[in-house]
C-alpha cells in the first residue's frame, strides 16, 4: 500500500511547488489537488461537506494542470494527480493536449482523478445541466482517450463530436484514470468501462464495496488485480492503515489543510512519521 497527500491548493495556501518538494522529500508516493473553475455567488447548491457556509478554499482553487506542471519541474519521483478534475466542465480537445503534454514533461508521473461535480451553479456557467453531468464527463473522457490513443482520432457522442483529427503529443506513458465518488450502480458502470481505479471519499463501506468492484471487473473480462482503490481525505491511524491494507486498498491519501507552510509542514511531518513506523514491509 502506497501513501499520498491531498491539499485544497489555493492562492493563499502553501504553494504547490514548495509543497511538492516537501512531500517528495518525506517519501510520499503522490500529491493530489482538486479543481473548481469558479464559485458563483448565487450559492444555490449547498456545500458538499454539510456545513452551513462553503469553505473559503473553494473560491480560491488554483488551476491543477498548471500547478502540477510546475510541481513536476522540481520533483523526480513524486506522482502528481488531480483529486479531482471536472471533465464535464472542460473542453476535451484542449484538455487532452494539456494532459498529454504534462504527462510527457513529468516523465509519466501524472494521474488523472476525475469527478462528476456537485455544484449546479458552477456547471451551469459551463453550459452543463446537472442531470447530464455524468454522461458529459464520460464522453469528454472517452474523447480524450481517443485523442491520446489514435493517430487519426474521432468521437461521435451526444455531447461531444470530433471529426477525424490529428492531435499530438500522445502520452508516452498511458494516463491512469481514477474516478472519485460514492459507490453505486452508475459509479460501477463508469469504473468498469473506462477507468483504472476508484477514489472513494473516506473509508466508510469499503469492506463491502471493494469486492463488488473487483467482481464487476472480472465479469467484464478485466483483471480485478489491476484495480486501484485510493481513498482520499483520510486522517490516518495505524489501525486504519492496517484495515485498509487488509481489504485491498492500494494507496491511502492523507488530508492536509489548505493553509500556509507553518501549519502544513508539522502535520506533514506527523503523517510521514506514521508511515515510516507503520509495519508493512511493502511500504
Amino acid at each position: 500500500m502506497r501513501f499520498g497527500v491531498t491539499m485544497f491548493a489555493t492562492d493563499v495556501a502553501m504553494d504547490v511547488v514548495t509543497l511538492a518538494r516537501e512531500v517528495e522529500d518525506r517519501g510520499f508516493h503522490s500529491l493530489w489537488i482538486p479543481e473548481h473553475t469558479h464559485i458563483p455567488t448565487s450559492r444555490r447548491t449547498p456545500p458538499p461537506t454539510g456545513d452551513a457556509e462553503l469553505a473559503e478554499e473553494y473560491k480560491r482553487s488554483v488551476d491543477p494542470l498548471v500547478a502540477l506542471a510546475a510541481a513536476a519541474s522540481v520533483t523526480s519521483t513524486l506522482h502528481l494527480g488531480t483529486g479531482v478534475m471536472l471533465p464535464a466542465q472542460r473542453d476535451p480537445i484542449v484538455t487532452a493536449k494539456a494532459i498529454a503534454t504534462l504527462q510527457n514533461l513529468s516523465g509519466g508521473r501524472f494521474e488523472l482523478g476525475i469527478g462528476f461535480g456537485w455544484n449546479e451553479d458552477e456547471m451551469e456557467d459551463h453550459g452543463v445541466a446537472y442531470r447530464t453531468r455524468r454522461e458529459r464527463a464520460r464522453e469528454h473522457l472517452l474523447a480524450m482517450q481517443a485523442l491520446w490513443r489514435d493517430d487519426v482520432a474521432s468521437f461521435d457522442g451526444e455531447f461531444v463530436t470530433i471529426p477525424p483529427s490529428w492531435s499530438w503529443p500522445k502520452p508516452e506513458v498511458p494516463v491512469p484514470v481514477l474516478i472519485g465518488g460514492g459507490m453505486g450502480p452508475k459509479m460501477l458502470a463508469h469504473l468498469v468501462e473506462y477507468a483504472d481505479g476508484w477514489i472513494p471519499i473516506g473509508g466508510a463501506g469499503l469492506t463491502e464495496a471493494i469486492p463488488r468492484y473487483r467482481d464487476a471487473l472480472a465479469a467484464a473480462g478485466r483483471d480485478p488485480d489491476s484495480a486501484r482503490v485510493v481513498p482520499f481525505g483520510s486522517l490516518p491511524t495505524p489501525e486504519k492503515l492496517g484495515h485498509f491494507a487488509s481489504i485491498g486498498v492500494t494507496e491511502c491519501v492523507f488530508r492536509i489543510p489548505s493553509a500556509p507552510a507553518g501549519v502544513v509542514l508539522p502535520i506533514l511531518d506527523e503523517q510521514a512519521a506514521l508511515v515510516a513506523a507503520w509495519p508493512d514491509p511493502s511500504t
